[in-house]
């Protein structure tokens, strides 16, 4: 993308998307960058790399990446992250396996939707990856998000179909999402149907879009919300999460945490994400009673394309050699919940 913008020569616009769709990519701080960041906590982080307490799925079609608990019957919450402008479901996978590998955060599952391409006005018409267009930077422009329905109503399928494939109740839920992700997490959270109100909502980097289409649902006036932003954010200004603040608690919303970090840009570090995982652990704790642990396929009623999932995604393939039959994969995914193995 960045080469792309390059070689549209000077235009300012241009730079801007190109800065908006990279910079959680860029240094935490002067010497470290986000990548190195992740991979320094997650070095002295207390599980292996070559086995760690999650699997990773990735879906072909919808290029959607899941990272589900090794123990599939462990999960009693879920997080649906998005991405930014131009990126893709990938750029936020290692903040996703940094906050899984937290102590009081191994119970969750983490969903990162891949956003549609489609042109984008302030990208000179270019396509990419977009939740909505953006026509421009300003107050105004922000009300052009066309496209952000049909991004809802995403989000929304992911959270149902999690709710009738597993029984997790929608208040052990957060949307969660970095700059346009953050957006759209605000947009889509905080005007779910009543009956499927979440857990929280987290922007890093985000702001209000399209407040004129924006309304809280009754009784989600109380669903917490954090909003981390850079105070030296050059793409959305801290202006105007501050103004989006204002505006969501205009609304009704009681429990709007708005937390600043100073010397960041469009961007995340450690203190952001420290904060992040300490908002997780208070919405989402751990499921001490199992009265929230999600109800699994019985092995048996599951196909052999299913169990065979199951079997890679928990590390069973080693135990799976030779199987010809489809009972004994049966028994293998058996065993394994009963912690026989």
């Amino acid at each position: 993308l960045l080469v792309a913008m390059a070689r549209i020569s000077t235009g300012r616009l241009a730079v801007i998307v190109a800065s908006l769709s990279s910079t959680y990519l860029t240094p935490l701080s002067k010497s470290t960058g986000l990548k190195k960041g992740f991979a320094s906590a997650l070095s002295t982080s207390s599980y292996s790399r070559m086995s760690p307490p999650f699997s990773i799925t990735r879906d072909s079609k919808s290029s959607t990446v899941t990272l589900t608990p090794r123990d599939e019957a462990a999960q009693s919450g879920l997080v649906v992250l998005s991405h930014g402008l131009g990126d893709s479901s990938e750029g936020l996978l290692d903040l996703a396996e940094h906050l899984a590998t937290q102590k009081d955060l191994a119970h969750l599952k983490f969903i990162l939707p891949n956003a549609p391409t489609r042109p984008v006005t302030m990208n000179m018409g270019m396509p990419m990856p977009s939740w909505y267009d953006i026509t421009g930077l300003d107050e105004r422009s922000n009300e052009n998000c066309n496209g952000i329905i049909e991004s809802r109503d995403k989000i929304r399928s992911i959270l149902d179909d999690e709710a009738e494939n597993t029984k997790l109740p929608y208040h052990r839920m957060v949307l969660m999402g970095f700059s346009q992700g953050g957006a759209l997490s605000l947009f889509t959270g905080m005007q779910l149907p009543k009956e499927k109100k979440p857990a929280g909502v987290v922007l890093m980097s985000g702001y209000l879009p399209a407040q004129s289409q924006f309304t809280i649902t009754e009784g989600l006036n109380d669903v917490p919300i954090l909003h981390c932003h850079g105070e030296a954010d050059p793409m959305v200004v801290p202006a105007m999460a501050q103004k989006s603040q204002v505006a969501v608690k205009e609304m009704g919303a009681e429990s709007y945490e708005l937390k600043t970090y100073k010397g960041l840009p469009h961007s995340i570090n450690m203190d952001e994400i420290a904060d992040v995982a300490a908002f997780l652990k208070k919405v989402l704790p751990a499921d001490v009673d199992d009265s929230c642990k999600v109800e699994l396929k019985d092995p048996s009623s599951m196909s052999v394309k299913e169990l065979k999932a199951f079997i890679r995604n928990a590390g069973l393939t080693g135990k799976a050699l030779g199987f010809m039959e489809k009972s004994e994969f049966v028994r293998l995914v058996q065993d394994h919940r009963a912690g026989k193995l």
